[in-house]
């Protein structure tokens, strides 16, 4: 489910809400806007002194990558190489040139065209593997942003605390307000802990995974460029994608198709 991350972060707020609900809580005694801009504006600017601004102007787009989830499909992918590696046995590498611009994604589009171009084997997998090493390395800095923002966040929370109670410390001849003043010096510990633990490291963990997937994904498409450049059967190559596709996505081709007619019986033409 492409929308679990999103899910899972309202679902806990929910929960939270719920849960104070019920012990006879009110939920508004949980607005501080002290606390929220210690915790918040404290772990953004902690955040960019840690990294670069580039990668913190580029957090609105990962939450928007986190929770939107993975747009890939490998078996997709698949039936994509080896259409393509049908069309090389068939007409010579060189036909695939007319396919380039069909081709959506950059990186198959550009191992295809090393291919057109007549560069070898090693320069293939090398270019490849360069590309999908700084891929790595980029959604690495990514993922970084958000565990950073999880580990300062706490911290700031406790800082929060304790500048509250500083403040309730110096107002104890007025009894009449330290209950409310104590509970809202707690409120900044409550929202570091629950900003890292209900969103940054979720959303860190979310683009950690979407890596993993991608990282496979290419390592699918790299075996399959290898493969056409190399003049490999269709057949072997199309049962060593399936190794790539998840299990649910490879017979839904199969499922979909009509059932093979009984021996003896015959389909009309259309």
């Amino acid at each position: 489910m492409k929308a679990n991350t999103a899910i899972g972060i309202a679902g806990a707020f929910v929960i939270l809400g719920l849960a104070v609900i019920l012990e006879g809580g009110n939920p508004a005694a949980f607005i501080n806007i002290p606390a929220f801009l210690i915790v918040v504006g404290g772990t953004a600017m902690a955040t960019l002194a840690s990294t670069s601004m580039e990668s913190v102007k580029r957090i609105p787009t990962l939450y928007k990558k986190a929770i939107g989830g993975s747009t890939l499909e490998p078996d997709v992918a698949a039936k994509q190489m080896i259409a393509l590696a049908e069309k090389a046995r068939r007409e010579g590498l060189l036909a695939l040139e007319n396919d380039l611009e069909e081709i959506e994604d950059a990186f198959t589009r550009k191992g295809i065209q090393l291919v057109v171009d007549g560069a070898d084997s090693d320069l293939i997998s090398g270019v490849l593997s360069a590309e999908t090493n700084a891929m790595a390395s980029r959604h690495h800095e990514n993922a970084h942003v958000f565990t950073l923002a999880g580990g300062f966040a706490p911290t700031l929370g406790i800082l929060g605390t304790v500048m509250s109670l500083v403040h309730v410390l110096e107002n104890l001849d007025k009894p009449s307000t330290l209950g409310h003043s104590i509970a809202g010096a707690f409120l900044a510990t409550l929202f570091g802990v629950g900003s890292a633990n209900l969103v940054f490291l979720p959303v860190a963990n979310r683009l950690k995974e979407l890596t993993r997937e991608e990282l496979l994904y290419r390592d699918m498409l790299h075996e399959a460029v290898l493969a056409i450049q190399a003049g490999d059967n269709p057949r072997m190559l199309a049962e060593k994608l399936e190794t790539f596709v998840p299990p649910e996505a490879r017979g839904r081709d199969k499922e979909s198709a009509a059932p093979a007619p009984a021996p003896g019986e015959h389909l009309e033409a259309a």
